[in-house]
């Protein structure tokens, strides 16, 4: 009789930890349409003011490139989210535009870490939608122009490379930057059967990993010639959080095991040294990575990442903890500040960028417990957007979520990311999708089939 009740009580708790016998969410198909029409809005803003240019600036209703020449990088971004929502007229113009206008041959030099999770990352995800060989020619002509950004001492890759010429600049490089290309890269190999593509991204993951401290956490910033930490700030946000993002995701899609023990180490470290049971919630602070002193209590908005990883890696309960913290953070002023102290309970950057993060930990949290609350949170969150930072042309970002003043800015991942949780969180398509995909930092959808 013991045994079984042993038995019977861990069942219960199993069933109400994990979602065993609810009937998966439906979804909510008004507010799926809602998301969909705030895409198409700002959609044909974006072609009416800023077409062929990299993003739209939506006060002014005008335009503006990352750099000397249109890298078309709205377009590029915003593409699988149409084939998500099933916008397939919208689609196949940009695959049509894409196929006849795009050319990487030009003398400047480009972020990285940034073009590799929007342009590679976008174009892979067109390849795998429309099996282009043109759009497959692209991507691996562009990856191709990333490459001499990993001729390093270290392996790691430079800030900045020259798509035309190859060359390099940029030595110190937060890990974020360093350490995110293994998804992309993984995945061009796969497409197009080099592997040289994702031996360089792994060496680079491999290279920050095998500069851990004793305590098995590693800092902010480091010299990719050097190897040597610039600074020793150990956190999982900004400025690190898509190299944690890209182990565990990784894993899941490429099914390397020496990933997969990288990741594992880390977050026994993460959560030994970095989780914070503060009185004002349940946080991830920053601490000195060779002793695990708590330096600050500071995080940003970009941080907000962490509960949709915790989640798919499992650990569904600090997943909901953290989120908490956030969802309180969101509801004192309608909006997320971009950095806030938490130690203090201050903001200390009062702008909103239209992240996403909050939005995609609850997309994750809903697909995983069915708790209608984190449907709730996100239906409140897109109602805030439309009412904070929807003008007459398309969304703005904000200066200040306490005065809700305008700037001039719409970011790609607006489009890539933003509404894309979103609308994954109330379609009914939403309630499955992590069973079939795995997600880029850049909300770049990847079938996992495809890479058995």
């Amino acid at each position: 009789m013991k045994k079984f009740s042993t038995y019977l009580i861990f069942a219960i708790l199993f069933s109400i930890l994990t979602g065993c016998g609810q009937n998966k969410p439906k979804g909510n198909p008004e507010m799926a349409a809602l998301v969909k029409e705030q895409f198409v809005f700002s959609w044909n803003a974006y072609k009416t003011y800023a077409w062929g240019k990299d993003a739209l600036k939506p006060i002014t209703k005008s335009a503006e490139n990352w750099y000397e020449h249109s890298l078309h990088i709205s377009p590029i971004d915003a593409y699988s989210t149409m084939k998500v929502m099933g916008l397939d007229k919208e689609a196949a113009e940009v695959e049509d535009y894409i196929v006849k206008n795009v050319n990487f041959d030009k003398d400047i030099f480009v972020k990285t870490f940034e073009v590799n999770i929007r342009i590679l990352g976008g174009l892979l995800a067109m390849y795998q939608y429309t099996q282009n060989p043109e759009i497959l020619s692209l991507a691996g002509d562009f990856g191709d122009r990333l490459l001499p950004a990993f001729n390093s001492l270290t392996g790691i890759p430079y800030y900045w490379v020259n798509l035309k010429t190859g060359e390099v600049k940029g030595a110190d490089v937060n890990i974020a930057e360093g350490g995110s290309c293994l998804f992309e890269m993984g995945i061009l190999s796969k497409m197009t059967g080099n592997p040289v593509y994702f031996e360089k991204a792994k060496k680079a993951s491999q290279a920050i990993f095998s500069r851990r401290s004793s305590l098995g956490l590693i800092g902010e910033r480091i010299n990719v010639e050097t190897g040597e930490w610039t600074d020793n700030r150990s956190h999982i946000g900004c400025c690190i959080d898509s190299y944690y993002e890209y182990l565990y995701k990784s894993w899941i899609l490429f099914g390397d095991e020496e990933i997969k023990s990288m990741w594992d180490t880390s977050i026994l470290a993460i959560n030994q040294y970095i989780a914070d049971e503060h009185s004002s919630g349940f946080w991830y602070s920053q601490v000195d990575m060779n002793t695990g002193e708590v330096l600050n209590r500071i995080v940003t908005l970009y941080d907000a990442y962490f509960p949709a990883l915790l989640a798919l890696s499992g650990d569904l309960g600090r997943a909901a903890k953290y989120q908490e913290s956030w969802n309180k953070l969101w509801n004192k002023n309608g909006l997320e500040p971009m950095v806030y102290d938490y130690g203090i309970d201050s903001i200390t950057n009062p702008g909103y960028d239209l992240n996403p993060e909050i939005m995609e930990s609850n997309f994750y949290l809903y697909y995983y417990t069915h708790d209608e609350k984190y449907a709730q949170m996100n239906e409140r969150y897109l109602n805030d957007l439309i009412k904070y930072c929807r003008n007459d042309v398309a969304f703005t970002t904000i200066e200040n979520v306490n005065t809700k003043q305008r700037s001039d800015n719409m970011p790609t991942f607006f489009f890539a990311e933003t509404l894309k949780y979103l609308y994954l969180t109330f379609a009914p398509e939403g309630q499955t999708f992590l069973d079939e995909y795995v997600f880029s930092t850049e909300a770049h959808p990847f079938k996992k089939e495809f890479f058995k």
